[in-house]
């Protein structure tokens, strides 16, 4: 059974966030894993690494950084609609020592204006193995934000930390990311009475596809029926019944009301902007500026903790 969250971090004593504490807490098995100590650990630099980035169709690399994100990522299991991950690897035995895994975001940003949400992507998970350099995280998102810009069509990338597990978003800071202030994420999380191993999740879970069948079901819609219903990312409401919408959403309600629900803290939230070329950069960020003038300079958080 997946701990937790909410229980681990309210006995995190230490002033340092639950990701580090992660860290610590694998250092010995880990070097005890590869048949390395600890000053062959401090001497290691990001020189010492590659990076690549990872197809989906690399099905073997895509199950290794699931399991990597299980065991050094402290919320354990993989963000909803990966897109791309990235990998930094030791050059000598190949072994993963860093991951990066972008996402589509939950909701679609206009922080370029709602002509531009499309070219925003979520770096939803990243972690680094416990006996890499510190700045492995950083050295890492660097080049897999750079490498978005130059083959895809991305150029402004969001990120969260969160207070509950005593984030400040330091790799952010580092880089030079934007702060966005604390006021995004989920207001509620919930979870299955009947399902507590699978941890808890916010409302969007409530919505995805699965869960919208599991309520056709209820209301004696077979799934042969339903599919042709389904969007990309939510039911065709308007290409229904009348009345249809009207029952599958009674019954997302009575799932709802079914599951525990508690209060979390709003998040930090940050972006990076980036062009294929300098006055692409500049275009974009003066965009960002007009449309987010109250947000372009704000200072970073400095205190941990809710």
């Amino acid at each position: 059974m997946r701990a937790d969250p909410f229980e681990r971090f309210k006995d995190l004593k230490e002033n340092h966030c639950w990701q580090y504490e992660v860290r610590l807490r694998n250092t010995m098995e880990d070097l005890s894993d590869l048949g390395r100590d600890s000053e062959w650990a401090e001497s290691l630099r990001t020189t010492d690494f590659d990076f690549s980035y990872v197809d989906k169709s690399e099905k073997e690399q895509c199950a290794e950084i699931k399991e990597f994100i299980e065991r050094h990522e402290f919320l354990g299991i993989l963000p909803n609609r990966p897109t791309h991950r990235f990998t930094a690897r030791l050059k000598d035995t190949g072994t993963l020592a860093g991951v990066i895994v972008m996402a589509t975001p939950n909701a679609f940003s206009h922080l370029l204006g709602k002509e531009n949400k499309n070219i925003i992507k979520l770096v939803s998970r990243g972690a680094s193995i416990s006996w890499a350099p510190k700045n492995l995280g950083s050295w890492l998102l660097s080049r897999a934000c750079k490498w978005m810009v130059q083959n895809t069509e991305f150029r402004a990338f969001e990120a969260y930390s969160d207070p509950l597990a005593k984030e400040l978003g330091t790799i952010y800071q580092a880089l030079n990311w934007t702060y966005l202030g604390q006021t995004s994420g989920t207001a509620k999380v919930y979870r299955d009475p009947k399902a507590i191993e699978k941890g808890w999740f916010s409302d969007r879970e409530f919505r995805k596809k699965s869960k919208y069948r599991r309520y056709a079901e209820a209301v004696g819609i077979p799934y042969e029926q339903w599919k042709k219903y389904l969007g990309k990312y939510s039911p065709k409401w308007d290409e229904m019944p009348a009345g249809l919408k009207e029952k599958i959403k009674e019954q997302e309600r009575i799932y709802r009301d079914s599951c525990d629900c508690r209060v979390v803290p709003a998040k930090h939230k940050y972006c990076y902007i980036l062009g294929r070329s300098k006055k692409e950069t500049k275009h974009l960020r003066s965009l960002f500026v007009q449309y987010n003038p109250k947000r372009a300079n704000l200072p970073y958080p400095k205190e941990r903790g809710e």
